[in-house]
């Protein structure tokens, strides 16, 4: 039986792999309830661009370019680095675009139905 971090990280890894999936399958796949999948993913939205959409052909998603294991800036960070950009050289303030576009954590995009 695995503990609820553990479960939680094997779905983080999941959706770092399929980028989306349903509660149900993953209910299945964990052998655990659709509940407990419904709990485990309000926590890691937390920590996670995860979301999810409803209706036929909804489910659990993660926002593009997210990936388990990858390092990204706290908000703390990000919002630093935004807040210096400003006093750069535009040559400077691309160069910190793109250090922002390549480590800030991906947003979530609204889903659209």
């Amino acid at each position: 039986m695995r503990t609820a971090n553990e479960r939680r990280q094997r779905i983080l890894e999941i959706l770092s792999d399929r980028r989306e999936t349903t509660r149900k399958a993953l209910a299945t796949e964990l052998c655990v309830s659709t509940r407990t999948i419904e709990r485990d993913i309000v926590e890691l939205t937390c920590s996670a661009p995860i979301f999810t959409v409803q209706g036929g052909g909804g489910g659990i998603r993660v926002a593009d370019g997210w990936y388990i294991g990858r390092r990204y800036l706290h908000k703390e960070q990000e919002e630093l680095l935004q807040q210096l950009m400003n006093g750069l050289q535009p040559d400077q303030q691309k160069t910190m675009q793109s250090i922002l576009e390549a480590f800030a954590i991906p947003k979530v995009k609204e889903a659209k139905n």
